[in-house]
């Protein structure tokens, strides 16, 4: 694959980078599009988002130099800025963090907290999509060892240093697995939205039909984390979490206004 987009000098430009900013600018522009079909305001779900996302972002940064202290009082402008978080407990700890503060704002602004989480879900299914597509560009989240005609052999130098993928190894493709569950989702929460007849439809469906598709995907990766008793992984646990709050959604639901 090709983890290095472009290179100028020492300077290289990932491939990975450049598609998630893709991906977060193309989540946004989803977002606003769906709170007007919605009957949100879009200046509140844009200010929503960016919150989300910075907090996302800068929410991992804060819990990795929390985490490896000593290191960033020896490297504190490498660790800010240039080491590549790696481990998923303090990725998952930064949307943790994003999604208090979205509940917040959610709050305090007076938007409707079903309506604007179905509002949401097509952006994130999207945001997420490509976002694999940019894993698989760099090997990130890289699969297991197969046999299958359709495994990938990653070789490039790259992928090794920055994301630990094996190389000269037939692996399976599970980015564009989950990047292909996600665009299929999305297909079905838009086409939801114009039937919908219950506010926290289209979540439920989006958390849950996620959930499950990221509890099985688990299997593929060549990269589990944090297994415990040599079976559930938390990545595993984060899914069946999502399944339960997609649950939820259905229960007590009030008739949609639209």
């Amino acid at each position: 694959m090709h983890p290095r987009l472009f290179q100028f000098g020492h300077i290289a430009i990932p491939t990975y980078g450049v598609l998630v900013a893709i991906a977060l600018v193309a989540a946004l522009a989803m977002a606003v599009h769906t709170a007007r079909r919605l009957a949100l305001d879009p200046n509140k779900i844009w200010n929503l988002s960016l919150i989300g996302i910075f907090t996302a972002l800068l929410g991992s940064r804060l819990i990795l130099v929390l985490v490896h202290l000593s290191d960033f009082l020896a490297h504190p402008f490498w660790m800010l800025g240039l080491v590549t978080i790696r481990s998923r407990g303090i990725v998952y700890g930064g949307i943790l963090l994003a999604i208090c503060a979205c509940i917040g704002y959610i709050l305090s602004v007076g938007l409707p907290l079903r309506r604007t989480l179905d509002c949401l879900a097509p952006a994130v299914a999207l945001g997420l999509a490509i976002s694999s597509l940019g894993a698989f560009a760099a090997g990130s989240d890289y699969g297991t060892p197969t046999d299958k005609p359709w495994g990938i052999i990653y070789k490039h130098g790259l992928a090794a240093l920055w994301s630990g993928t094996p190389l000269g190894v037939r692996l399976h493709p599970v980015q564009p697995y989950e990047a292909l569950t996600l665009f299929l989702l999305l297909a079905l929460l838009l086409l939801w939205l114009s039937r919908q007849r219950h506010d926290g439809d289209v979540a439920g469906t989006f958390l849950f039909a996620y959930g499950v598709a990221l509890y099985f995907l688990d299997f593929y990766r060549g990269d589990r984390s944090f297994v415990f008793q040599g079976a559930i992984s938390l990545t595993q646990i984060l899914a069946a979490a999502l399944m339960l709050a997609g649950a939820a959604l259905w229960i007590r639901r009030k008739p949609s206004a639209l």
